[in-house]
């Protein structure tokens, strides 16, 4: 098990400017929680990236959050599904009111994310988007979006293995090279961050 003592000393110190709120702690711990129960087999690396990003993500709040402008000017904060039609237009969707903007710890996106989201949890996400946000729902959409690769194609497995570690491409599992070397930095503090108890 991972050393929560250590962890959260050396986070609040080297991540935090010396103290966690209660919100950040809650976020920290669901994220530990979640790994010790279905992923700790896995390289450490993939928990540390996955720290980092959502350090990133949340503005270091470590809860999940709602996109700036929930999408406007964006083909996703209108009733407009990822897929597109042979004329290269997005398909509308008319089976729900809700929009698709980016929720949760690493703001998921897409009527066809949500879908997939709600189906791997067994939650009804069209028709309550807002579900993403609580939570447990944004920690598990979060692990397994990374680790399965839903957002991009690449997954964790691919930069963090016995052979590869690389932690400028792995900022392509959630955006392309956007803000790759800050990311780089969290993770790595957070790496720093994970020991284990005997």
């Amino acid at each position: 098990m991972i050393n929560r003592k250590f962890f959260f000393d050396q986070t609040k110190n080297r991540l935090f400017g010396g103290s966690l709120s209660t919100k950040q702690v809650n976020g920290l711990t669901a994220i530990l929680n979640e790994w010790e129960a279905n992923y700790s087999h896995n390289d450490d690396r993939w928990l540390a990236y996955m720290l980092g990003t959502t350090h990133h993500e949340t503005g270091r709040t470590m809860q999940p959050i709602e996109e700036w402008g929930k999408g406007k000017n964006l083909p996703y904060g209108n009733r407009l599904k990822m897929t597109k039609d042979k004329n290269g237009k997005r398909i509308p969707y008319i089976d729900t009111a809700e929009l698709f903007y980016g929720r949760g710890f690493v703001q998921l996106t897409w009527y066809e994310n949500y879908d997939k989201a709600g189906r791997k949890l067994g939650k009804d996400f069209l028709h309550n988007a807002a579900g993403v946000m609580e939570l447990s729902n944004a920690t598990k959409i979060m692990f397994l979006g990374m680790t399965e690769g839903w957002f991009t194609g690449a997954k964790l497995s691919k930069f963090f293995n016995p052979a590869t570690e690389d932690w400028k491409n792995a900022r392509k599992i959630i955006n392309g090279l956007d803000k790759w070397d800050l990311i780089k930095d969290y993770a790595l503090r957070y790496y720093g961050s994970i020991s284990y108890t005997l």
